[in-house]
Formats: C-alpha cells, structure tokens, sequence
C-alpha cells in the first residue's frame, strides 16, 4: 500500500470512528470515565501492570469527545504517582510537564490546557494515550499531527521506553489499522469494558 493509499485509509478510518464517538450520551460518557479508572486501579492492586511507585505517569486534558481521564489521574496522583501533561511547543513538538490537581492550569495549545512554562519537564514511565481509533494489535490512529509519534521516537532515541497505554471508548476499536515500520504500538488499550494487553506480532 502506497503511503498516499495509507493516509486516505486512515482518515476514512478516523472520520468514522470518531463520528461515532462524537455521537456517545453523556451518561455514557461518565460511566466510561468511571469504569476506566476502576479497571486500570484493579490491574494495578493486582500488579498486572509493572509500574513501580512513585512512576511519572502522562495524561491528558480531555480534548472534543475524548474520554475523560481525569478520574484516573486524580487517583493516581493520590496513590502518589507523579503527574505530567503534554504541552504544544510548535507544530511539532510537544513536552510533558509536571503537573498536580492543585496547580492552576493555563492552555497549552491544541485546545488543551496544563502546566505553565515554569513546570519541570518529565520524561514519562508511562504515557496514557489520546487517539481517535485503535486495533488489538495496539495499532492506533491519532488526528493526524504526529506530536504523540515523534514525542515517543525522541523519548526512545534517549534510551527511555514508556509502558504506552492507549486510553478510549470501546467505541473506537477497529478491526485492523495499516500501519508502517516505523509506528510503535501501544502495549495496553484502556477502554470502560476493561484494561487489555495488545496482541503484538
């Protein structure tokens, strides 16, 4: 498949995936926010997931029709875990700041809010995942920008390898998602129906 070819796949994929999402009740919504945190806390207890205490852990500020992480976040940064949110720096590059529920948010770019400039910059144990689509493969499509791609492959060429965890709505499960040589897969989906590891190979 041509990378021309691959591009108009994925946006097909995404236009569909999300005007489903977009489409979801708010009850829903709120009970998938719940049922999100409930699912990874249990793995956690259980010690499914290998994230050591007091790991740096990124999130997001839910964007759109994104599945709010936010419960999640906020008991896990009470579980004494270290929080952190990407911050848009160009049309590229996006870091991750420090962050806490307490601190006073400004927007970041991209219509999402976190840390001011001043916060200290993390590089992440573990990154909860924004995206518009994902496979059991842990193959995911995003919106198309790339900030989550070449943010993963710098953290990489520093030798550092983030426990990737896509987080959304089982809405946006796909059957399978083309994808090139150089796409790192997710190694966990997160979704209200519970928290899977992806079937890589």
């Amino acid at each position: 498949m041509s990378v021309s070819d691959l591009k108009a796949q994925k946006d097909a994929t995404r236009k569909t995936v999300l005007q489903a999402r977009n489409a979801l009740p708010e009850a829903v919504r709120q009970n998938a926010a719940q049922a999100v945190m409930e699912h990874f806390l249990k793995e956690l207890n259980l010690h499914a997931l290998n994230i050591p205490a007091g790991a740096s852990i990124s999130g997001f500020w839910p964007i759109r029709s994104e599945i709010d992480p936010r419960p999640l976040m906020q008991a896990l940064e009470q579980r004494g875990f270290q929080l952190c949110l990407p911050a848009v720096l160009d049309t590229q590059t996006i870091e991750f700041r420090a962050m806490s529920f307490t601190d006073r948010l400004v927007e970041t770019g991209f219509g999402t809010y976190g840390p001011a400039e001043n916060a200290a910059i993390i590089a992440p144990d573990v990154m909860l995942v924004p995206l518009a689509a994902f496979d059991r493969h842990g193959q995911r499509i995003g919106y198309g920008a790339g900030y989550y791609d070449r943010a993963i492959a710098a953290l990489h060429h520093k030798n550092k390898f983030p426990l990737l965890i896509g987080v959304a709505f089982d809405v946006q499960r796909v059957d399978q998602i083309a994808y090139e040589l150089h796409d790192v897969a997710l190694n966990y989906l997160l979704t209200e129906t519970g928290l899977i590891a992806a079937q890589h190979g």
